[in-house]
């Protein structure tokens, strides 16, 4: 059984920090669940460009206001409160938090925490027991 508290996470590294977005990684694939659960609030206005081209992400809205910007179909969705949306087909998005908005996110396959979004906003695929510098791809380079 795992129990975490966001308090226990602050200031770690699971909590990380960026000017338009903090995560606090609550679950990670170290964990061996299957997936991993973060708590993302993003700033108010700020625009954050996301493509998770290796990942299924549910993010659920706990608080505050913006749009959700959905790149490959032109479609723009208002987020409150109780809205979930599931990037199911791996689109790439964009989201205009209109207030502080604060999320919980579910991953699939889990991150590991040592990800960093690239310039496409794109999270590498990285098992749990690799090189935190090798990717899945690189891994597989390696191989052949």
């Amino acid at each position: 059984m795992i129990v975490r508290t966001l308090e226990e996470i602050t200031d770690t590294d699971r909590d990380v920090v960026t000017p338009n977005w903090r995560s606090k990684r609550i679950v990670l694939a170290g964990d061996g669940v299957g997936f991993s659960v973060h708590e993302t609030v993003l700033e108010a206005g700020s625009v954050n460009d996301f493509w998770y081209a290796h990942h299924i992400e549910a993010v659920f809205v706990v608080e505050g206001e913006g749009e959700l910007y959905d790149k490959d179909h032109d479609v723009t969705h208002q987020l409150g409160p109780g809205s979930i949306y599931v990037l199911s087909g791996h689109e790439s998005h964009q989201l205009r938090p209109r207030t502080r908005m604060r999320t919980m996110c579910v991953f699939n396959p889990p991150v590991t925490g040592r990800e960093v979004h690239d310039e496409n906003g794109v999270y590498p695929l990285i098992s749990v027991d690799a090189d935190p510098t090798t990717t899945t791809a690189d891994a597989t380079e390696e191989a052949n």
